[in-house]
């Protein structure tokens, strides 16, 4: 038997092995080369290269969609899934083994031209986005998005039945959140949503009245980007000097894209809203650090990637929320945040500031929610897409759906389908299936921030200190260096033994608003 990345593998299956893992490789450069144009497109691109980058972005989905569906892969992975190959793997090999099997079926079920199509369709749709919401007219977007959501229809058809999926949409979450289905978010939303609107109730009770001015006075975009700085140094994300892994760009809807040592984070400025980009700033920045920390030895492996888009989402809401709108983080930071941001602070107590960044007020926009309100917003989003999936929601009637939906919900009047339905860029890029991956993310944060408090239980001190070093210690430990080695529901067992549950994440919050609110 040979040693492998520190585990065993019989000599007779090693070339085989070997083999599949280059190919794995090849597949994530292709990707990650990907990746890196969408984030040029998203940043730097001059307007009239959208087609030259959808013809780029397309060839590579394309290229790698060759590489996993070569005759030679489904070769070895018939050599590979053999019993008695399987049999002499470590827990590493049987998952990379696993995870190229998974990617192989699903995508040699794509039609090549399809795979092509869905590529250049979603640059092309996302520009068209950009151009509708600055122009707030949805005719303008309307088509595009269309032919985005018929073309994401049909590759979803194709993968139910090539993994044995109950719907459409399940095939879809699937891609998101490996083992979640609509039924299961349906059950779990349900919960949240039981426990979100108590929290809102009381605190509508309570007779505490946050000053919302507080948050909304004019700071210079130079003055933010000083805040945003002082916000990546404290959480470790480094975009200056020659260890640097990241940088920090503009645009008009806060991403992170990237790769172990190339990990690029966005914001966006708004002058009357000068704690939105250090927020944006903070969650993205979870984001990034997830990707730094995954083990070294895995990368290009299917088993070095993150575990999926809802763990994701916890390690960027984690900071954003649970650290980032802390009394701890808060207190700690506004000191330096009054000598950052001239004269826009000034009287401001550190309780009132506390409060206002922490107000629960229901909003129209998902990224400037509140942390309470916002699960309603993904329960809205991921209810409209149930419904387009089953073809009982058309795009045309899309718009007014959604602000039936806000109204009902969250009890306020969408003016303009920019602050509506065209407010995210993820339809437009062909990701239904993903909005649910943000509030799965708040309830596995629930669960991670109650195993940290008994594994950590001085870490809200360290953070009132200005010290992040050990949350980030903990949650690269726990979580991070996981990897992808298991699907989401058994990472959350893994790391907290115990099955997913909505509980905790209701309590932490509950306890957070209850002493801000006094109810």
């Amino acid at each position: 038997m040979e040693r492998h990345s520190g585990v065993s593998i019989m000599t007779d299956i090693k070339d085989p092995y070997h083999e599949l893992l280059a190919i794995a490789r090849r597949l994530s450069v292709i990707r990650t080369a990907g990746g890196i144009l969408q984030w040029d497109l998203e940043t730097k691109m001059p307007p009239r290269g959208i087609q030259q980058r959808a013809d780029q972005l397309a060839l590579l989905d394309v290229l790698a969609h060759q590489t996993i569906v070569d005759d030679r892969v489904a070769k070895l992975l018939d050599v590979l899934t053999g019993e008695r190959a399987l049999a002499s793997m470590s827990e590493v090999e049987k998952r990379n083994v696993h995870l190229m099997k998974k990617a192989y079926n699903e995508e040699a079920a794509l039609p090549e031209e399809l795979v092509k199509a869905i590529s250049e369709q979603s640059a092309i749709t996302v520009d068209k986005w950009k151009k509708a919401k600055a122009a707030k007219d949805f005719s303008l977007y309307r088509p595009e998005l269309e032919r985005m959501l018929q073309l994401r229809k049909e590759s979803a058809t194709i993968l139910r039945d090539a993994k044995g999926m109950g719907s459409d949409y399940d095939a879809l979450l699937d891609i998101f959140e490996p083992g979640m289905s609509a039924e299961r978010i349906s059950e779990v939303f349900t919960e949240m949503r039981d426990g979100l609107v108590g929290i809102i109730d009381r605190a509508a009770a309570s007779g505490t009245e946050p000053d919302l001015s507080i948050v909304s006075r004019r700071v210079p975009v130079e003055m933010q980007q000083d805040i945003g700085k002082a916000a990546m140094s404290f959480i470790g994300y480094r975009t200056d000097g020659p260890d640097a892994a990241g940088r920090l760009d503009e645009t008009e809807h806060p991403f992170t894209l990237g790769y172990y040592d190339d990990v690029r984070i966005t914001t966006h400025y708004y002058e009357d809203r000068f704690m939105s980009s250090l927020f944006s700033v903070l969650h993205e920045g979870g984001h990034a650090l997830y990707e730094e920390a995954l083990p070294r030895e895995w990368i290009h492996q299917p088993v070095g990637n993150p575990c999926s888009y809802g763990i994701h989402e916890s390690q960027s809401r984690f900071v954003e929320n649970m650290i980032g709108r802390s009394p701890e983080f808060l207190s700690h930071m506004l000191p330096r945040l009054r000598s950052m941001s001239g004269s826009a602070l000034d009287g401001v107590s550190e309780k009132d500031f506390i409060l206002a960044v922490n107000a629960v007020v229901p909003s129209k926009v998902r990224i400037e929610a509140d942390e309470v309100t916002y699960g309603l917003h993904i329960i809205i989003r991921f209810e409209l897409e149930k419904e387009i999936m089953a073809g009982r929601l058309s795009v045309d009637e899309l718009p007014q759906a959604w602000n039936e939906r806000y109204d009902e919900y969250l009890g306020v009047e969408v003016r303009d389908d920019s602050e509506g339905v065209m407010q995210d860029t993820h339809w437009a890029g062909g990701s239904l299936g993903y909005f649910p991956s943000y509030a799965l993310g708040n309830l596995y944060g629930g669960m991670f921030l109650r195993k940290m408090d008994r594994d950590v239980p001085d870490w809200r001190s360290s953070i009132a200190r200005g010290e992040y070093a050990p949350v980030r210690s903990w949650l690269a430990e726990k979580v991070h260096s996981k990897g992808n080695l298991y699907d989401p529901a058994e990472l959350v067992k893994a790391v907290t033994g115990e099955s997913l549950r909505v509980e905790p994440f209701i309590d932490y919050l509950d306890g957070k608003i209850r002493a801000i609110y006094g109810y």
